[in-house]
This record gives C-alpha cells, sequence and structure tokens, in this order.
C-alpha cells in the first residue's frame, strides 16, 4: 500500500551539479540533502524542504523535461515568483487551474517546475 511520495527524481546533463545547488539552494531555498557514497559517485545531487524532495540525476543522453514536471506547492507566491526572476529563471503564470494561483518555471538545465498556491 502505498503511503506517501518519497521523493522525484528529474534528470540534469553531468558537470551542472554547481549550477543545480546555486538554483535549489539559492534561489528555492532548498537544503542539500547528501547523497550515500555509492550514489554520490553516479554525480548529480538531492535537495529538500521539509517533506519535499528532489533528486537530480545525471542523464547521459540528457533532455530537459519539458511537459513532465513536479507541482511544488508554496505559500507566499508573488515573493517566489519574484526571487526565481531576480535569479534569472523565467516565471510564466497561468490561470487554468480553478482555486489556485499557479506559474511554471524551469531549472539551469531547462527541467519544467510548476509552484501552486490554493486561494
Amino acid at each position: 500500500m502505498i503511503t506517501a511520495l518519497d521523493h522525484v527524481q528529474l534528470a540534469a546533463p553531468a558537470g551542472n551539479e554547481d549550477r543545480l545547488r546555486a538554483f535549489y539552494t539559492g534561489a528555492l531555498g532548498m537544503t542539500e540533502i547528501p547523497k550515500p557514497p555509492p550514489l554520490a559517485a553516479r554525480g548529480g545531487c538531492w535537495f529538500g524542504h521539509g517533506k519535499v524532495q528532489l533528486h537530480l540525476g545525471v542523464e547521459a543522453d540528457f533532455r530537459p523535461a519539458r511537459k513532465a514536471h513536479p507541482g511544488l506547492r508554496v505559500t507566499g507566491i508573488d515573493a517566489l515568483a519574484a526571487r526565481l526572476e531576480e535569479h534569472g529563471a523565467p516565471v510564466v503564470w497561468d490561470e487554468d487551474l480553478p482555486g489556485h494561483r499557479r506559474f511554471f518555471s524551469e531549472d539551469p538545465v531547462g527541467n519544467r517546475l510548476e509552484f501552486l498556491e490554493p486561494c
């Protein structure tokens, strides 16, 4: 029986860990989670905030996720949008989900991210 979502895995090209760290810790305010040594040897990095975890794994034939994406529930969506724009990330507002304010953005390697706040 499924009890929770443990994490979401996104892909990234090799050698982009520093850019990912700057975005996920700096722009999003997440904390880097140390990977176990056997997994750290593969590259990539993990991030968390509260019960939310995003894992970025290295993929040799990387193509950014343009449709598939994590939907991250937030508070203070306007401040977050401004913070992302200050870090150079795109912010595209969408009004198609009733009962929510939301926007889409992308990480430094082009993975699509959705941020939403119930209203």
